[in-house]
């Protein structure tokens, strides 16, 4: 954080910088060895090629070596205390003790890691140690690593004599103390919660407006298209109108636009080009949602093929297409109330229901069934498997 030497040491060791910073502390408040380490890796290190700042690095740390980083910091405290390079039990093994404990709080736990403080009923099968030093948020490690933040914080307040009512200035201490502990144990959790209310707040409002937006929409606007459509209006406008209203409709169900993402907007976006080139109205009804692949393409296309020779050859001005997403498949109908026709007499030139429905269905596993007579209208069933036969 200041010069580098910490997540230098941390990348070449392959140990999360923080882990690196504590010990310094640590070895700093001993004796003040840490100052003269940090000094030396500071005169030691270089800058990396070109002389550009390398982009920081954090390291996974295994248990092993956040087991041998706090050995070595272990060692070097018992050496310092030896030769004499030593500021008193009363403050390095408290302060030992609580860096212990937040190692074991913070070794593997990143950013995700470190969201599910909340959940510490996981225990994870296996190895012990592994369980308690690596793998999620688990009890056993946040249980361990709290006895050690308290068991420094009790043996400073003993050290100190900072007993009960001895003295403002000792339960001033003692209060200190405890807070600082529980802020370091329930700090992350509580903030999180604290951003998961106002995350939650700000979601139920949104939701609130959008549900007063949409129901002034569906009095007023939509009602309007509506009628529009009824009236005696120039086909063109009336176009218009049931484009802007299924437009409108898909916004306040939140649809997006990209038509070919899921199989009820690419159904809507095939009404509306059928709708669009040959001004007739085209009734959409979509039951059930899946994500388009190239099968369900084929599908959307044959129908939209079936709702296009419709509205060019049945004289009416209006069809209707029923889509049903099934566990087992993908059914559509195309019908009108038109003339009919008879589909044995249609020529072999005409390539449209032979190639662009029946055709099209077949190479992709699925069948085309069609039913109509003179008179009579028109209905074409569609059916296409989940997986192709």
């Amino acid at each position: 954080m200041m010069t580098g030497v910490a997540a230098g040491l941390g990348e070449l060791l392959g140990v999360d910088p923080v882990l690196v910073r504590t010990a310094l502390v640590v070895l700093t408040l001993a004796g003040g060895a840490g100052v003269l380490l940090y000094l030396a890796g500071w005169l030691l290190s270089q800058e990396p090629d070109g002389g550009a700042a390398a982009p920081p690095v954090r390291p996974e740390t295994t248990p092993r070596k956040a087991v041998a980083l706090g050995c070595v910091v272990l060692g070097t405290l018992l050496l310092q205390r030896e030769v004499g390079l030593w500021f008193g039990d009363a403050l390095v093994w408290p302060v030992a003790l609580g860096a212990a404990g937040f190692a074991v709080l913070w070794t593997r736990g990143g950013s995700s890691e470190r969201a599910r403080w909340a959940a510490l009923g996981a225990r994870f099968p296996g190895n012990p140690f592994e369980s308690l030093f690596s793998g999620r948020v688990s009890f056993a490690r946040v249980a361990f690593g709290a006895m050690l933040v308290a068991s420094g914080m009790g043996a400073f307040l003993v050290a100190n004599h900072a007993l009960p009512l001895a003295a403002v200035r000792n339960v001033v201490l003692a209060v200190a103390v405890t807070t600082t502990g529980l802020a370091l144990i329930l700090g992350p959790w509580m903030v999180r919660l604290v951003r998961q209310l106002s995350d939650e707040r700000r979601e139920r409002i949104r939701s609130e407006e959008r549900a007063e937006m949409a129901a002034h929409l569906h009095d007023s606007v939509l009602h309007t298209l509506a009628l529009i459509q009824r009236a005696d209006a120039p086909p063109e406008v009336a176009t218009l109108a049931r484009r802007q209203e299924r437009e409108l409709r898909a916004w306040l169900h939140g649809r997006t636009a990209a038509g070919d993402e899921r199989l009820e907007a690419a159904v809507e976006a095939a009404a509306a080009r059928v709708e669009q080139l040959h001004n007739v109205a085209v009734d959409v009804v979509v039951v059930g949602d899946r994500p388009m692949d190239e099968r369900s393409r084929a599908i959307v296309h044959a129908l939209q093929e079936a709702a296009i020779n419709a509205a060019r050859h049945s004289g009416t001005q209006l069809v209707s297409v029923y889509v049903e997403a099934e566990p087992d498949g993908i059914t559509a109908f195309v019908r009108d109330q038109g003339k009919g026709f008879d589909p044995d007499a249609v020529p072999s030139d005409r390539r449209g229901i032979a190639e662009s429905i029946r055709g099209r269905m077949r190479r992709h596993g699925g069948t085309a069934a069609i039913a109509s007579e003179p008179g009579e209208g028109t209905e074409v069933h569609l059916h296409l498997p989940r997986e192709a036969p």
